[in-house]
C-alpha cells in the first residue's frame, strides 16, 4: 500500500485555527496508513525550555509561573477545539501529565527530554482527536515506541520493524516529531529541526512514497522571499543542492532531514499549510532537474581552522552543537563555519586543534551551476564593493561562493545582488506554433516585445513550427531575419521529434505559443506539460475539449506550477477573460453572459437591411477574407458555440460543447453536400433568413446571432447558442459590423451590465492578445 508522510510545523499548530486548518489539509490529502508527524504547537518548546531552565536554576516561582503558562495553552487549545464533553478525557490526560512534572520537579528528578517531549506529545493527540471528531480514524503514536538510538547511532534495522509493526494501515497515524529512545527506553531528542527528521526517516523505515513538509512558506526560493519580494519560487530542486544551502543555514531545509532519502526514491515536497492549495517545490535527486540560483544570509558565525581533521568529525560536532556546520578546505587547511553561541562547545571538543581565526561573522553566500559560479562570484563581490560592505573572508567552490562580512546584509543589499545575479540569469524559451496570418504578425511584433521585456527575463524564441515543419535553434532565432533562417535551416518533424527537442532545452521557463487551428497540436498540450511548458493558445480546441480531458490538463498543469493564458480565444485581443476572473476575484457572481462572438456573423447581420439577398452578403464576405474558406463553417454556429463553452467554464461550469443548444443560421438540409451544391440553393438561406428578418421587423426588433448563458440563484444553467431577436435600442442591436460585443449581467452590474466591444477578430489585435498574455505570463513569473 502507498505511504505518503506529511509532517506539520509548530508553526502550522500555533492555534486552535491552525489546527484546524491542518486537519482539513489532512482530509484532502491523507488517507487510511499515511502518517502526520507534527511538533510541539507554536512556541511551546521554547516555553517547555524556559521550564527547564527555571528547573535548573532552582527558582521555583518561575518554574511554576511557566508551568501555568503551559498548561493556560494546552487548555485553551481544548476549549476552542473540542465540546466540554469531548474533550474531558483529554483534560484528565493532561492534568495527570502536569502533575507528574510538579512532583519531579519537586524532586529533583526532572529529565529534560522527558520534559520536552511532552510538546509533540499533546499535539499528536490533540490531532488525533480532532481528526475522530471530524469522522476520520486516527490514532496518536509515540515515536518513543519507533525510533531507538545506541550510543548516539540509530538501529535502523529494529526501528524499521517497529514501523512496519506499529504504523496501522487501517487509520490515519499522527506521530509524535522531534523525540525518540534509547536502548533502556529514556527519552532522548533528535535535536534542532528533528521534526523533519523523523518525518524522513520515518518515510524511510516504512517505505514510504513520498514527504510533505508542511511549513509557513509556499517552497525553496532563490533567496528569502521576506526580505526580497522578486525572490523566484523554484518547482523543483536538486537534492546535492538542497543538502549545500542546508549546509550553509538556509533554514527551509536541513542536511539532516535529507539524509534519511540518500539512495531513495522517496519524493519530498516543501508546501505552505497556509496556502495548501498552492504547489510547493519538489526535492528531487540529482539530474532530475537543472541546477538553479540561490542567495542565502548568515549570521552570528566563527571561522575555525582545524588541524588534523578526523573523518566523520564534522557529523559528530554537528550532532553535539545540533546544527548543522558547513565544512570547506582552503591553501590545504580544514575550515569550519560554526554559530558563534556553539562555538566554545566545538573548541572543547576539538581539544587545541580548532584555531578561531574570525568571530561574529554575517555575510552571503551564494550557490549556482558550477559553470556560473565563477562570473556570478565576480559579479557578487563588486556588487558587495559598490554598496560598501566590507568583505573579511571569500572562499570559492566548484558550485558556491562564500562572503564573510562584518556587518548584515540587509534587505536592499540582498535585493540588488538577487536583481544583478538572479534575476537577469532567468531565461524563458517560447516555441511558436502557426505562422499564418496572425502568427506571422505575432512574429513581426516579436521583436520589440522582447526588447520590452528583457528587463525582467531572456527572452529567447527558439522554435517556430508550420504543420509539417520546424525551424529549431535552443540558442534563439533571429527573429529580424527569421524567412531567411527559415528558408536555410527548417526541417520536417513528427510529434515526437518536437516533444525530444523542447525537453533538451535547458531554460528555467519554457511556453508553447499556439496559433493554430489544428486539434491535433491542442491533443499534444498534456505533454507539453509534461516537458513543464506554460501555454499560450489562440487555439479553441482544448479550451472546449471532452470534460475529463480538459480537468484532467487543469490538474497537471497546477500539479506543476504551470500557466495557461487564452485570452485570444474568444475576442481576439478583447479582455473578456481577464474581466470574468476579475469580476470572480473581486467577489462578484457572473449570472448572465450574452453577446456576438463572431465578427463573420456580427458583419453578416449588421450589414442586412434587406436590399440584397442574405446570400449575396456571405459571398461577398467569403471574398473580403471575412469567412472560413467555407463560409458555412461559420453560418453552422459551431465557432460561436465553442466560444460560449470557454466562458462558461471560465466560470468553472462543468459544461461540454453537447450542452451548448445550438440553432445554425441556415437551414440544416444546406449544411451537406459541397460549396457548389450550397450555391445551387442559396435562395432557400434567403427565404429562412428574409422570414425572420421580416418577424423581427414585425416586432420592432434586430435579428442578431448570438451566444448566451444563464446562471439562476440554484446554479442550474441554460447555455444556448443561436437567431435572437433583440430590443432595437440595445447595445447588440445597434453593434458594429464585425465588432464582437459582451454584455455581463452579474450581482454588482445587475441593473446597468457590464458591456465589452471592440474587434473580435484581425490579424493585429489578435497578436497583440497574444503578446498581452505573453507579457501576463512574465509578470507572474516575477
Amino acid at each position: 500500500m502507498t505511504k505518503v508522510v506529511h509532517k506539520f510545523g509548530g508553526s502550522s499548530l500555533s492555534s486552535a485555527t491552525r489546527y484546524k486548518a491542518v486537519a482539513n489539509i489532512v482530509l484532502g490529502h491523507c488517507k487510511a496508513g499515511d502518517c502526520v508527524v507534527v511538533s510541539a504547537a507554536g512556541k511551546t518548546t521554547n516555553t517547555l525550555v524556559k521550564l527547564w531552565q527555571s528547573y535548573v536554576q532552582q527558582d521555583d516561582k518561575a518554574f511554576n509561573d511557566i508551568l501555568l503558562q503551559v498548561e493556560n495553552h494546552q487548555r485553551q487549545l481544548l476549549s476552542e477545539l473540542f465540546s466540554e464533553a469531548s474533550a474531558q478525557s483529554l483534560r484528565s490526560q493532561l492534568q495527570d501529565e502536569l502533575v507528574t512534572i510538579a512532583k519531579a520537579a519537586n524532586a529533583r528528578t526532572l529529565h529534560e527530554a522527558t520534559l520536552l517531549a511532552h510538546g509533540e506529545v499533546w499535539s499528536a493527540r490533540l490531532l488525533a482527536h480532532l481528526l475522530n471528531t471530524l469522522n476520520v480514524s486516527a490514532s496518536d503514536v509515540d515515536a518513543r515506541g519507533l525510533f531507538a538510538q545506541h550510543q548516539g547511532q540509530l538501529l535502523h534495522a529494529q526501528n524499521k520493524q517497529a514501523c512496519l509493526s506499529q504504523i496501522d494501515t487501517s487509520k490515519i497515524n499522527v506521530v509524535t516529531g522531534f523525540i525518540a529512545a534509547d536502548c533502556d527506553g529514556n527519552t532522548i531528542t533528535l535535536g534542532r529541526n528533528g521534526s523533519d527528521y523523523s518525518a524522513t526517516l520515518l518515510a524511510n523505515y516504512i517505505d514510504a512514497e513520498a514527504v510533505s513538509i508542511w511549513t509557513d512558506t509556499q517552497g525553496v526560493f532563490s533567496t528569502d522571499p521576506r526580505k526580497v519580494g522578486s525572490a523566484v519560487k523554484y518547482p523543483k530542486v536538486c537534492r546535492v543542492q538542497a543538502n549545500l544551502l542546508a549546509r550553509l543555514g538556509n533554514p527551509v531545509l536541513h542536511a539532516k532531514t535529507l539524509s534519511p532519502l540518500k539512495d531513495t526514491n522517496i519524493k519530498l515536497q516543501v508546501r505552505s499549510s497556509y496556502e495548501p492549495e498552492i504547489i510547493g517545490t519538489e526535492i528531487v535527486k540529482q539530474g532530475y532537474s537543472k541546477e538553479k540560483r540561490f542567495i542565502t544570509t548568515f549570521e552570528e558565525l566563527d571561522l575555525i581552522r582545524v588541524e588534523e581533521l578526523v573523518n566523520g568529525e564534522v557529523r559528530t560536532l554537528s550532532q553535539l552543537i545540533q546544527h548543522s556546520i558547513h565544512h570547506f578546505s582552503k591553501g590545504g587547511e580544514d575550515y569550519l563555519l560554526v554559530p558563534s553561541n556553539d562555538t566554545h562547545a566545538v573548541a572543547t571538543h576539538l581539544q587545541g586543534r580548532g584555531n578561531i581565526v574570525e568571530t561574529h561573522l554575517r555575510g552571503v553566500a551564494l550557490v549556482a551551476p558550477e559553470y556560473e559560479i565563477t562570473q556570478l562570484s565576480q559579479q557578487a563581490a563588486v556588487v558587495l564593493e559598490q554598496q560598501d560592505v566590507v568583505i573579511r573572508f571569500t572562499h570559492s567552490d566548484s558550485n558556491y561562493a562564500l562572503f564573510l562580512t562584518d556587518q548584515s546584509i540587509d534587505s536592499d543589499v540582498l535585493a540588488i545582488l538577487h536583481d544583478k545575479l538572479v534575476n537577469k540569469g532567468r531565461e524563458i524559451a517560447v516555441i511558436i506554433a502557426g505562422l499564418g496570418n496572425v502568427g506571422e504578425v505575432f512574429v513581426e511584433q516579436c521583436q520589440a516585445q522582447i526588447e520590452k521585456l528583457q528587463a525582467a527575463f531572456d527572452l529567447k524564441v527558439v522554435a517556430l513550427l508550420r504543420s509539417k515543419e520546424m525551424l529549431f535553434c535552443p540558442s534563439g532565432i533571429s527573429i529580424s531575419n527569421w524567412q531567411q533562417q527559415w528558408r536555410s535551416e527548417s526541417q520536417h518533424y513528427s510529434q515526437a521529434d518536437l516533444l525530444e527537442r523542447i525537453s533538451e532545452l535547458d531554460y528555467e521557463h519554457k511556453v508553447i505559443i499556439d496559433i493554430t487551428a489544428s486539434d491535433a497540436f491542442s491533443d499534444m498540450y498534456p505533454s507539453f506539460v509534461e516537458q513543464d511548458c506554460h501555454l499560450i493558445s489562440a487555439n479553441k480546441y482544448a479550451g472546449t475539449a471532452p470534460r475529463n480531458w480538459y480537468a484532467k490538463l487543469l490538474e497537471q498543469l497546477q500539479e506543476r506550477n504551470l500557466f495557461w493564458r487564452y485570452n485570444t480565444s474568444v475576442g481576439a485581443g478583447l479582455p473578456i477573460n481577464f474581466a470574468l476572473a476579475d469580476l470572480q476575484n473581486s467577489g462578484d457572481k457572473v449570472t448572465r453572459i450574452e453577446g456576438v462572438f463572431s465578427g463573420t456573423l456580427s458583419w453578416l447581420c449588421s450589414s442586412y437591411d434587406g436590399s440584397q439577398p442574405f446570400s449575396d452578403l456571405v459571398i461577398k464576405a467569403q471574398q473580403m477574407g471575412y469567412t472560413e474558406p467555407d463560409p458555412r463553417e461559420d453560418l453552422s454556429g459551431r465557432d460561436m458555440q465553442r466560444k460560449l463553452l470557454i466562458l462558461a467554464r471560465d466560470l468553472g461550469l462543468e459544461l461540454d460543447v453537447e450542452d451548448i443548444e445550438l440553432e445554425p443560421l441556415m437551414p440544416t438540409h444546406l449544411a451537406q453536400g459541397d460549396w457548389g451544391a450550397f450555391l445551387a440553393n442559396k435562395q432557400d438561406l434567403d427565404v429562412f433568413y428574409a422570414q425572420r428578418a421580416e418577424q423581427a421587423a414585425r416586432d420592432g426588433k434586430a435579428l442578431r446571432y448570438t451566444g448566451a448563458l444563464d446562471i439562476d440563484e440554484h446554479g442550474k444553467v441554460a447555455a444556448k447558442v443561436g437567431i435572437a431577436y433583440v430590443e432595437s435600442g440595445s447595445a447588440i442591436a445597434n453593434l458594429t459590423p464585425g465588432d464582437n460585443i459582451f454584455v455581463i449581467t452579474s450581482q454588482w452590474y445587475q441593473q446597468n451590465p457590464l458591456v465589452i466591444q471592440g474587434p473580435g477578430a484581425g490579424k493585429e489585435v489578435t497578436a497583440a492578445g497574444i503578446h498581452s498574455d505573453l507579457y501576463w505570463l512574465t509578470q507572474n513569473l516575477k
